[in-house]
């Protein structure tokens, strides 16, 4: 017998409409975002000429750093909330436009202590960008095809650093004699030019191109619409969610997810650069394996929990617990550029869950609640950011790069007991 397509209770026509507008925000949010780290993993990839230039340890850097990680927590934590209750467009457009404006202010500071508040102040405005993306695109795409589209957005952010390491090698090239500053200057030219698109073409909800919204082929269990949730007061999809164990333990999970992803993301370039003794330019060049590994596992880990796994998130952060933990272990050992190099491809996919996390806040949260959900967790996740930009620059002055390697492949371990925990617990507020 021949499957009949669900339609999510549109016509054929409306229906077709649905799916290119669905498309229309998957790509114009993801192109958006594709710029955006350009204003926030910038940083990493010139600690070592900042610490040069201030007469600093790398350890001062990553407390700078840091700072970004703590008010986009902090950010995230309210942000996602406040995108839902005023308006998600505009709060994302302001976001893009204020971190282009701090980042080309703190290229002309010379001062750690005013360059760590700027950056911090950076934080939070690019912290009102993800989770109202995806509370958006959550309103787009059913939860059948939800681990897709939070899984395509997330191989945007993946691909974004990318960019961003090719982007500052262009910029170090064109101005050697900016230093450092160039990193801070020419990148911010394509995060504001994709704002154009952006104005033009995201739509907030199915009602603003004159559709009704979808329609789940099991509706039960949906959270209640916005406008009812509305009503109970701001604080109260807080209350909910934070009364819910199985959302404390999947913030515990994401934050191990920032302490893993920032981690490397943060010190491999350093990394290259002191202990194997490469050029800068050399590297970053050997670095960028990373944020390709992990755009690949964004975009296939959650592909593979709807098609494969049937929407079953858990076993796949299982499989990739157990992988990433055995290759930090070995990762600490490797002193050559090759095969650290292929090796952080390998622990580049393994280690980046974050996608899976994002579809089960969709899966949680469902289209009322999910921009508040994705906002706690990517809050846990930047907690975990945080903390490993401080602690890991101490821990590497105190015993060496292999103790970082072997921390991060450890709580990847207590991520395997988490996980196992949290398949076996059900919403119940929700």
């Amino acid at each position: 017998m021949e499957k009949t397509e669900n339609t999510f209770g549109y016509s054929k026509q409306d229906y077709k409409k649905f799916k290119l507008w669905g498309w229309l925000m998957l790509l114009s949010f993801g192109l958006t975002y594709l710029f955006f780290y350009n204003g926030r993993q910038n940083i990493n990839l010139v600690m070592t000429q900042m610490a040069e230039e201030f007469n600093s340890k790398t350890a001062a850097i990553g407390v700078v750093s840091s700072a970004l990680f703590w008010c986009y927590a902090f950010g995230q934590l309210v942000n996602g909330r406040l995108g839902a209750f005023f308006g998600y467009k505009r709060f994302m457009m302001f976001g893009v436009a204020a971190s282009a404006i701090v980042n080309v202010v703190i290229s002309f500071q010379h001062s750690i202590p005013v360059i760590a508040v700027l950056w911090g102040l950076n934080g939070f405005f690019q912290s009102m960008v993800w989770a109202n993306g995806l509370g958006v695109l959550n309103k787009w795409w059913p939860k059948a095809k939800r681990g897709f589209a939070s899984g395509f957005a997330t191989a945007f952010s993946g691909s974004a650093q990318v960019v961003t390491y090719l982007t500052i090698l262009l910029c170090l090239s064109l101005n050697p004699e900016w230093g450092w500053r160039a990193a801070f200057r020419y990148p911010m030219i394509p995060m504001v030019l994709m704002l154009v698109a952006f104005f033009f073409f995201f739509k907030e909800k199915p009602e603003d191109v004159g559709l009704a919204p979808f329609v789940e082929a099991n509706a039960d269990g949906e959270p209640t619409e916005q406008e009812d949730i509305t009503k109970k007061g701001f604080l109260y999809p807080y209350k909910v969610l934070f009364s819910e164990p199985k959302v404390i333990v999947f913030c515990l999970i994401s934050a191990i997810a920032g302490v893993g992803r920032y981690g490397l993301l943060t010190w491999i370039p350093t990394y290259f650069t002191e202990e194997l003794g490469l050029a800068i330019k050399d590297g970053i060049f050997s670095s960028i394996l990373l944020p390709i590994g992990q755009t690949c596992a964004m975009f296939l880990f959650p592909l593979i929990t709807d098609k494969l796994l049937k929407g079953k998130r858990e076993p796949m952060l299982v499989i990739a617990s157990i992988v990433t933990f055995c290759g930090m272990i070995c990762f600490a050992f490797i002193k050559t550029q090759t095969l650290a190099s292929v090796i952080l491809f390998f622990l580049g996919v393994s280690s980046m869950i974050t996608g899976v996390v994002w579809a089960i806040a969709g899966d949680i949260g469902g289209r009322a609640f999910s921009s508040t959900v994705v906002g706690v967790f990517d809050w846990a996740v930047y907690m975990g950011a945080a903390l490993q930009a401080i602690l890991f620059g101490f821990v590497k002055d105190a015993f060496g790069w292999s103790a970082v390697f072997i921390t991060i492949g450890t709580l990847y371990a207590l991520m395997l007991v988490l996980t196992l925990l949290a398949r076996k617990m059900k919403t119940k507020n929700i």
